[in-house]
This record gives structure tokens, sequence and C-alpha cells, in this order.
């Protein structure tokens, strides 16, 4: 079943709504959770996931859950998977069905 809807990637929420609304630039932000900016600039820039360890940096430096930014990042890679095209070949298997 496909999405019909793309999901915000974590990072855009990142960056309008934690980033923006605390004032901080990503370099203070990357500061704060002792990563470096080039690692949270990818994230808030949509060009990288948001890793188990980051969603867990992220809820100690802000008081988001990580749980939440881990389901926002599965969320999108799943909805890039059936947006690709790739798989959508595969039938669901009936056992005694003949294929």
């Amino acid at each position: 079943m496909k999405r019909k809807m793309k999901p915000s990637h974590p990072g855009a929420i990142l960056r309008e709504d934690v980033l923006k609304e605390m004032n901080l630039t990503v370099t203070k932000a990357a500061e704060i959770l002792q990563v470096s900016r080039k690692q949270l600039s990818e994230v808030a820039n949509e060009k990288a996931g948001v890793s188990p360890e980051m969603a867990w940096r992220l809820e100690l430096a802000f008081g988001i859950e990580a749980q939440l930014w881990l389901d926002l990042q599965s969320q999108y890679d799943l909805w890039k998977v059936q947006e690709s095209g790739k798989v959508a070949h595969i039938a669901r298997y009936v056992p005694g069905k003949a294929m």
C-alpha cells in the first residue's frame, strides 16, 4: 500500500521546529550535541538521516524523545522505498498457489 503524501524528513523538523524555535544556528546546536557541524548540517538539510545515536543526543539536549526521531526517520525511509518502485513487482505470497 502506497502512502499518498510524502512524510517530513526529520531533518526538516529539526531545522524548522527545533533550531529556529530555539534560535540556534547549526554550529551552536552541533556544539551542544557534541557532533561536527557538517554532520548536523547534513541531517538538518535532509542529506542524512537521524541515527539512533543522533536521536539520543537530540533527546538529551532538547528533550524530544529519541523514539519520535527514529519513528519519523523510519516513516520517511519507508516512503522513499515505496516511491522508488524498486520492489513494486513483488506480490503477496499465498501458500499453495502456483506462481
